[in-house]
């Protein structure tokens, strides 16, 4: 059977309820894709109480957030201070995150995992799942209630959510899925502002 790569969102939830839905679905490595690992709202989820809980539970941690956050150390990811999804997907580092996915799709299910509760306001989905979309393998995500959805569900909801739904003349449904991609990605793009108090659970800076 092929692996599966799931998301996930960590939103307000204890530690665990977090590993009993990874469990659930038999996750076996969490890919942790936020840049800045750590919360002052919900510090159950800092790196390393939230490594140190998974791998208690059998499950695997490894930090992706450099190669696959979304708040990015190269300034040619900037303009006008918003992080461009897509430039940050041209990186060489953005490329590398995606080959050790891959790599580790080879072996385990694996959970792509970020502060957001609904995946398509977070840049898991929005920008790391667009990269890896097509490749073979399924995508699912892991709703707060431990409910899935398919990739290929939420691109649907993501039309819906864009106003990208309606059929136009002109455009083939791939490219109306693009455009919804590009749509929310600037929509929901972390932006460099006057510095803040720590805290990752934000939807429109996603992490």
């Amino acid at each position: 059977m092929m692996n599966t790569l799931f998301t996930i969102g960590h939103s307000d939830h204890e530690l665990a309820t977090l590993v009993e839905l990874l469990r659930r679905h038999k996750a076996e490595v969490v890919a942790d894709v936020r840049s800045q690992p750590y919360s002052a709202r919900f510090p159950q989820f800092n790196k390393e109480l939230l490594e140190r809980g998974l791998r208690e539970n059998g499950v695997q941690y490894v930090f992706l957030g450099r190669e696959l956050g979304a708040r990015r150390d190269e300034a040619e990811c900037y303009v006008d201070g918003l992080a461009r999804y897509d430039l940050v997907a041209k990186t060489v580092t953005f490329a590398k995150g995606l080959d050790r996915v891959r790599n580790g799709l080879g072996k385990y299910n694996v959970a792509l995992l970020c502060a957001e509760k609904d995946p398509l306001t977070c840049h898991r989905t929005i920008l790391v799942c667009r990269h890896l979309r097509g490749l073979g393998f399924p995508i699912q995500h892991i709703h707060e209630d431990g409910s899935l959805e398919s990739h290929e569900a939420a691109e649907e909801r993501l039309l819906q959510i864009t106003g990208d739904a309606e059929p136009f003349w002109f455009a083939s449904r791939q490219n109306q899925i693009e455009r919804a991609y590009d749509r929310q990605g600037l929509k929901i793009a972390y932006r460099q502002t006057t510095p803040a108090p720590e805290d990752e659970f934000h939807p429109a800076a996603s992490s």
